[in-house]
Order: C-alpha cells, then structure tokens, then sequence
C-alpha cells in the first residue's frame, strides 16, 4: 500500500503493521478489533491506529485495504 510509505512515525508504523496481520489471521469481521462500518457508505469500514485511520472495502466476501492516511485526510479521500 503506497500511503505506508508516507508515515513518518515509526510506532505508528509498526501498530498499522500489528493490524494488517491482524487481518490476515481473522476469520469473520467480529474477530477483527477497532472494526468499524462507515455510515453512509454500503461496504466500507475503518480501524483507528492514533491520529491515522485504515480503509478497507468488501466485496464478494474479500476484505481489502484501500488507503491507511491521517485521520484529517481519510474521509477527504476515502471512499
């Protein structure tokens, strides 16, 4: 995911690392911690890491990340 390679701070950086292998392991959405369903938006969701925020999409069944940016910026470009 290319909006890994512009955050900066590395703690930051190794907690959405940490969540990425979370989601790897996870069997149902239940299982993934800090999910949640954006409102207004069929099929997307978000996880909180600090000040930066995770968006993923499903579809058919497969969750993808799409954009991991600061929490000022997400909801400008995601979804």
């Amino acid at each position: 995911m290319r909006d890994l390679k512009k955050i900066r701070d590395r703690a930051v950086l190794a907690a959405v690392k940490l969540v990425l292998e979370q989601l790897e392991t996870a069997d149902t959405l239940e299982a993934i911690p800090e999910l949640r369903k954006l409102a207004g938006a069929s099929g997307f969701y978000r996880i909180k890491v600090g000040d930066y925020r995770i968006g993923l999409s499903i579809s058919d069944g497969v969750l993808e990340c799409v954009r991991c940016l600061h929490r000022r910026d997400i909801y400008k470009r995601f979804p």
